[in-house]
């Protein structure tokens, strides 16, 4: 389909085009974490447990080839914190995921990947994204299918899953020192199911958009997301932001807390038909390791983090900085360092108000530090390189005022605000109104044009909108 063809509806719609060199189709963004916190947000009687559990497939934690997973700390009182590694995974496993995902081509990528983590007295959650193009020393893991392990090396920690999720959980673990207790992995088709089950997740967009890498199309203002539309949301990175994964995975926070506020509010999990069928669509979306794998392990994890107020589940992105070896790709910036410190240690990132605690300033503090700014003069200047034409972030849609604050010679943060704003994107999934903000750079092309999000849609007002 031409960037300017009409979107056909699912499950046939025709194979997406072919993206610019260095841009990877994504995965369906935050499906697993929107599978995860429908777990454990929901409980479910004894009348569920026997064909759920014929639902869920289970599989080892951890796959490197020495060494484990990591081990949690007892707080005073003996009680312990659980982190959960949430997958996306790219890998066309039937054919409803080749018919999403444009195509049956190879690969097995972790295209999304959030640690989960729960306080130890179950009084507030982080969930961290971890960036999909994040460059580093990869653990050596076992062969999943029997084969001989592969050797440690340094590449995209996305890869790592070609080994299985449990040389994922290895690769984040070595990554950033994090006890991995569990993990979550959804495919292409969980975000449709989920979407649907929750009857719709309401977001907003701080201007028309129209990216037709992933075929969203929706006017300036806020939105209820079902099955596709959901879909096209959560996987279109060239929409928001700067047009990288990272302001992809902004827009994924925003989902994600609408979502979850959802669950809390709309009285969903009180209702038993409602409940039976986010539980039955979670868990046939689900792969978990062993120690998730039955209905029980499920519903301890649902109730512990059920008592998580929405105030106090803080959504944020390891901060990071462009590899000088590819600007397409990122490495750990020095302030992540003390984000990773702050869940190791289960210090919570809100206030008991929900509020920025004193370890939430702190790590507002270490991405002001000299180091942080470096790493976001190096993100300017990495933006300036993808986007030559454009130096000024190009304000002509819907919505100008949001436009960014401009900072050095010309260059521009999405939406204004602090190197913490930009790179860790802390918020909580009580606060209520914010929109995700579409990119004022020229980061799609309709008919072999570059051009804004805003402009595309503009340009192409034959094609329907996504939800009105």
């Amino acid at each position: 389909m031409s960037a300017g063809g009409r979107r056909r509806a699912y499950p046939g719609w025709a194979p997406r085009p072919v993206r610019p060199r260095g841009r990877r189709r994504p995965l369906r963004a935050a499906a697993a974490l929107t599978a995860a916190l429908v777990l454990v947000t929901a409980g479910a009687g004894a009348w569920l447990y026997e064909h759920l559990d014929g639902n869920i497939r289970g599989l080892p934690l951890f796959g490197g080839a020495s060494g484990d997973a990591g081990r949690e700390r007892s707080d005073a009182l003996g009680r312990t914190p659980v982190n959960v590694l949430v997958i996306g995974s790219d890998s066309r496993a039937d054919r409803a995921d080749c018919v999403i995902g444009g195509d049956c081509g190879p690969g097995r990528n972790a295209d999304v990947e959030m640690v989960l983590h729960l306080s130890a007295d179950r009084s507030n959650a982080t969930v961290m994204s971890v960036p999909r193009d994040t460059v580093a020393d990869l653990p050596a893991c076992r062969d999943p299918h029997g084969g001989a392990a592969h050797r440690a090396y340094r590449g995209q920690i996305n890869a790592s899953l070609g080994y299985g999720p449990g040389c994922t959980v290895a690769a984040v673990h070595a990554l950033t020192g994090i006890p991995i207790d569990h993990f979550m992995m959804i495919g292409f088709t969980g975000v449709v199911r989920m979407s649907d089950a929750v009857g719709g997740v309401p977001v907003c967009v701080d201007s028309d958009v129209y990216d037709p890498y992933s075929h969203l199309r929706l006017a300036r203002g806020r939105h209820t997301l079902k099955g596709l539309s959901a879909l096209e949301f959560l996987r279109s990175r060239h929409a928001f932001g700067d047009g990288s994964d990272l302001g992809r995975t902004y827009a994924q926070h925003l989902y994600l807390a609408a979502l979850l506020r959802r669950l809390k509010n709309a009285g969903t999990l009180g209702d038993p038909g409602a409940l039976y069928g986010l539980a039955d669509a979670a868990t046939r979306a689900l792969t978990v390791d062993n120690g998730l794998a039955g209905v029980p392990q499920l519903l301890k994890l649902a109730r512990a983090v059920n008592k998580v107020p929405a105030s106090r589940v803080t959504f944020t992105t390891m901060q990071n900085r462009p590899d000088p070896a590819d600007p397409d790709r990122v490495l750990v910036a020095p302030a992540a360092r003390a984000l990773f410190k702050a869940i190791i240690d289960d210090r919570s990132l809100t206030a008991p108000g929900g509020g920025r605690s004193a370890t939430g300033r702190a790590l507002d503090r270490a991405a002001a530090s000299p180091d942080a700014l470096s790493a976001l003069r190096a993100r300017i200047a990495w933006r300036e390189l993808r986007h030559p034409w454009s130096v000024r972030p190009v304000t002509g849609g819907a919505d100008d005022s949001t436009a960014g604050a401009v900072t050095g010679a010309g260059s521009a943060i999405p939406g204004g605000g602090d190197a913490s704003d930009f790179d860790a994107h802390q918020r909580t999934a009580g606060q209520r109104g914010a929109c995700a903000q579409v990119s004022r750079y020229p980061t799609v092309e309709v008919a072999g044009v570059p051009m804004t999000p805003a402009r595309a849609f503009a340009a192409t007002r034959h094609i329907p909108l996504s939800a009105r």
